[in-house]
């Protein structure tokens, strides 16, 4: 297997197992190629926050009804999309049988059911649905990566599991920086979450804090261009269900961000 890059606060390399009893063929860790696909690998064997690895290999091992027949990735997720995007989509964290079953971020659940249905309304993704890995969806000109890179019990990181991930996002914001336009912020947990990881990059950030809401937005400054950043409520089945967030609301907010990004 190739060498894998250590934890970019504490230094740690991790093992390489494919948790066992999920049906995950091989080991998707071997073998990256370029700098982004070997953060990939290395965030995929993270195994720095006890809590998280427990839950999200208990649920990979005993997995959901509907999806027993199918493998469970069941580890940490990395980014995916563009190399090099215009529009960067920042989340929470993988769903329990979403992304920590097919690998892929917002991929095989209700959430993503909206989230791609809008991506592609407004030309930012080729299908309007991703099922799993392997669809054969594309981001067009974007990015997608979450806060938190492992599926947290109730969707609720700890502050310290939060902080401990960090260095995640901020690593992979760092290799695709030069080319982002505008950052979707999904939810108060994305917003707060950019903010941090533009912050450490060194970026000039508003103060005060720019608050939080839907269609919110904030001009992040940086050495050579500035970023757009775009607020819209989480596609959760909660807001969705009540009717905080319609497709309409959802397809402004990423619209714009097409429009801004080109």
């Amino acid at each position: 297997m190739s060498e894998l890059l250590p934890h970019p606060a504490t230094g740690q390399l991790f093992p390489s197992p494919v948790p066992p009893a999920t049906g995950w063929p091989g080991d998707p860790a071997d073998s990256p190629d370029t700098e982004l696909e070997r953060l990939g690998a290395a965030i995929s064997v993270c195994r720095a926050c006890p809590r998280l690895v427990t839950w999200r290999e208990d649920v990979a091992r005993h997995k959901r009804a509907s999806y027993a027949g199918e493998p469970y990735w069941g580890r940490p997720i990395a980014g995916w999309g563009s190399p090099t995007p215009r529009v960067l989509v920042v989340g929470l964290a993988p769903a329990a049988h979403g992304g920590n079953r097919t690998g892929r971020i917002f991929t095989g659940d209700r959430s993503g059911d909206w989230l791609f249905a809008s991506l592609h309304r407004v030309g930012l993704a080729t299908q309007p649905t991703s099922i799993h890995a392997a669809d054969g969806q594309q981001l067009i000109d974007t990015r997608m990566v979450a806060a938190v890179r492992c599926a947290p019990p109730d969707n609720k990181p700890t502050t310290e599991e939060r902080d401990t991930c960090a260095p995640w996002i901020d690593a992979e914001l760092a290799l695709v920086v030069g080319s982002v336009r505008v950052v979707v912020a999904l939810g108060a947990y994305g917003w707060d979450a950019a903010l941090r990881s533009f912050r450490a990059l060194g970026w000039e950030v508003p103060r005060p804090k720019p608050r939080f809401g839907h269609g919110a937005e904030a001009v992040l400054a940086g050495p050579e261009h500035d970023v757009l950043l775009l607020g819209s409520y989480h596609p959760s089945q909660q807001n969705t269900f009540t009717g905080k967030l319609t497709e309409p609301m959802l397809d402004d907010v990423l619209g714009r961000a097409a429009r801004e990004g080109r």
